[in-house]
């Protein structure tokens, strides 16, 4: 028998989606809820890591994203600044674990073992590292033809659980370095715009095939029962970010 995960899929607006990750991972680690995925269509947003929040190029930086047109918010999950838009795909999982830590390369390897699966059967010869000149780079990014990332991943541990968050660009490679150049240029990252992929840009696809392509390879492993958000997490999360603790 697989193992049953909530799959949620409904998108929230940008300035409370970190709260929400962060109430659903709360929530997870507390045994009120069972573990929970989502993957959605986000809205336009530069999510910042806790890095570029103790940079002193993070003001300029966050004045930037909002100047070419994204909101600029603070991600849960580790890493650097990662842009996300409506021809990407966001994804964050919480997963129940009392010893987070021990198993963090696991969750890692799980990750991009099923985008890697999802790209591949749209066409993409996806493969598992980090490109030169990447944006938000990382040894588990998954790239196209080991030249172009294409997808992200950080995790965030509490005791009791971790999230995997993360984002795959399925189209608009230009509207990614739109918020990408001033954003890391403010922050003073190298980066190679041309290290910057899309999964349209290797096989036809619409963010719905995508979409699709993602939940079967998660489905092919776990028991996904697509549920909704409850209302006490909503209002957990608008309470994190009423008192700003979702860093």
């Amino acid at each position: 028998m697989t193992r049953p995960i909530r799959l949620l899929t409904e998108r929230v607006a940008a300035p409370l989606d970190g709260a929400v990750s962060r109430a659903i991972l709360d929530r997870v680690a507390a045994g009120e809820i069972a573990e929970t995925l989502r993957i959605f269509v986000p809205e336009r947003m530069v999510a910042f890591g806790r890095r570029d929040t103790v940079d002193p190029g993070y003001p300029a930086a966050r004045r930037a994203a909002v100047a070419s047109g994204f909101a600029a918010v603070e991600r849960l999950a580790g890493g650097t600044a990662a842009v996300f838009h409506e021809a990407t795909l966001a994804f964050a999982w919480a997963v129940p674990e009392s010893r987070p830590r021990e198993t963090i390369h696991a969750r890692f390897e799980l990750i991009t073992a099923i985008v890697v699966e999802a790209l591949t059967s749209l066409g993409v010869d996806a493969r598992v590292g980090e490109v030169p000149g990447e944006y938000c780079p990382g040894a588990y990014s998954v790239n196209a033809r080991g030249h172009t990332k294409i997808m992200g991943v950080g995790q965030r541990l509490v005791a009791g659980a971790a999230h995997v968050g993360g984002v795959v660009v399925v189209d608009r490679i230009d509207l990614t370095n739109q918020a990408l150049s001033p954003v890391y240029a403010a922050l003073g990252y190298p980066w190679d715009p041309e290290a910057t992929g899309a999964i349209a840009a290797e096989a036809p696809t619409t963010v719905p095939q995508a979409h699709r392509a993602l939940i079967e390879a998660f489905g092919s492993r776990f028991d996904l029962e697509e549920s909704d958000f409850e209302p006490a997490t909503l209002r957990a999360a608008e309470a994190l970010r009423a008192d700003e603790s979702i860093t």
